[in-house]
């Protein structure tokens, strides 16, 4: 549907609750109902099929994007290169000739001056890290080997395959299917739509890059106002479940992941509980940049949401497209993503994490924090306090810190790392540079990032004496 140029929408949010009496459920229909299933069967086991592999225990997504990232490293740096140089030229042109005078319509690139100086800054960076150009210390593991051998591959791959199969999933009946159902949580609980846990799913299955692709083509078809999509964004954008395992071997305590990802997930829940009833989440507008399609007010029993929850779907899957055109456009608008932000990740996160490894920063701005970690029964609490604040930059280097630590120490820095959600060497370039149009801003993380710390500091500590205290740690 075409809209004019920064028009919102709003709507009333007091219409009353209606029964499944009053509602006229689709006929279930041979074709869109298989259409429906084919696509909710590929979507789950592509992204929560457990499967053994290389002697640990993952899903088919995770596979695939190691695969191809082990397999063609050069091809993928190739690929990364070729496709932040892309999104640098492309956002010059966009931001400097009409598409009258292109003869193509570049506007999805358009953007701030801010992210356009950050775009041709990660176009001049990525030859440089491809070629291993400048000093060594550019180059090492923590720094731009981290960024670029990781972080950007990584991200280049996940999202354009990714947003594959989630398309598939979201455009044939999966939307309609998963957030019918969890309504009565995800409303209440955190004040977002039902359709919100398909989001957070696609974070905690498969990767943040994901999740936030889902909430950006969403948000995009009205069904997410501002609101919506600041809270998702900084409250459900989580490391995988596969990460939570990288994080738990690292520190030794594989044997603890179940313990790990409980405490984790318990984390997520609680301060998303909090913050999403306070600034700056609960002052951000209730606006939609498209014609709003909010969730049915909707009230019954759980076999009324089911049934509403098939219909939904199966209406869904008879109105959307084929599974063809519905990959291609997943992949294509995957890789439009991949080209906008990946450059802002680039230069943005190698400066956090060259900022973390050679300057003092972050062990002078946690000094004051020991006595307090002290205070809290944690141990090492002079290599603890520092690790509670570095992962603003990124969340594997708090861990990286705490290796040789006493496992109480251990234990605390790793839930704290995967919990704190928001580091600028990708999510968060990632997310102001995809949702401009929230906007979602720098200070908005770095204070949602320290309202984070400050609510789980106490609460992880608790844990860890619990943990303790029933002999598991």
């Amino acid at each position: 549907m075409a809209t004019e140029p920064g028009r919102t929408y709003t709507v009333d949010t007091e219409a009353a609750a209606r029964h499944i009496e009053d509602i006229e459920l689709h006929d279930f229909a041979p074709r869109p109902v298989a259409k429906f299933l084919v696509a909710f069967l590929v979507g789950a086991v592509f992204f929560l099929l457990p499967v053994p592999w290389q002697g640990e225990v993952t899903v088919p997504f995770d596979i695939v994007v190691s695969w191809i990232t082990g397999s063609f490293p050069n091809a993928v740096g190739v690929y990364a290169l070729g496709i932040i140089i892309a999104g640098g030229v492309l956002t010059t042109a966009a931001m400097t000739f009409d598409a009258e005078t292109l003869g193509y319509d570049v506007s999805y690139f358009e953007t701030s001056a801010v992210f356009w100086g950050l775009r041709i800054l990660g176009a001049v960076l990525a030859p440089v890290m491809f070629f291993k150009l400048g000093p060594g210390w550019l180059h090492t593991p923590g720094t731009g080997g981290l960024m670029w051998g990781t972080l950007v591959y990584s991200v280049g791959i996940i999202i354009p395959i990714g947003a594959i199969f989630i398309t598939i999933f979201v455009e044939l009946g999966g939307l309609e299917f998963v957030g019918t159902l969890a309504r009565p949580v995800m409303k209440p609980l955190f004040k977002v739509p039902g359709r919100a846990a398909l989001d957070s799913l696609a974070s905690w299955v498969g990767s943040y890059s994901v999740g936030l692709y889902v909430t950006r083509n969403v948000f995009e078809r009205g069904g997410y106002h501002k609101r919506d999509v600041f809270t998702i964004a900084t409250c459900f954008s989580t490391v995988s479940i596969g990460f939570v395992g990288v994080v738990a071997a690292t520190l030794e305590m594989l044997s603890l992941f179940p313990v790990i990802f409980a405490a984790y997930f318990f984390c997520v829940v609680v301060t998303a509980t909090i913050l999403v009833r306070v600034p700056p989440i609960s002052r951000v507008s209730e606006e939609y940049i498209e014609e709003p399609d909010p969730e049915l007010a909707f009230s019954g029993s759980p076999s009324d949401y089911f049934r509403l929850a098939v219909s939904e779907a199966v209406g869904k899957a008879k109105e959307g497209e084929t599974f063809r055109q519905a990959a291609t456009r997943g992949f294509v608008d995957g890789l439009k993503l991949t080209s906008l932000i990946l450059g802002t990740i680039l230069a943005v996160g190698l400066g956090a994490t060259l900022l973390s490894a050679n300057t003092p920063v972050f062990q002078i701005l946690g000094e004051p924090l020991i006595p307090i970690i002290s205070a809290l029964g944690i141990p090492n609490a002079e290599l603890v306090a520092p690790a509670t604040l570095v992962g603003i930059t990124e969340m594997y280097v708090p861990v990286l810190l705490v290796t040789e630590a006493a496992p109480k120490a251990r234990f605390f820095v790793g839930v704290l790392a995967i919990s704190q959600l928001i580091f600028f060497s990708s999510v968060g370039p990632m997310i102001m540079d995809m949702f401009k149009d929230v906007p979602i801003r720098f200070r908005d993380l770095v204070a949602l990032f320290v309202m984070r710390t400050i609510i789980l500091v106490p609460l992880i500590a608790a844990i860890t004496h619990l943990v303790a205290a029933l002999g598991i740690l």
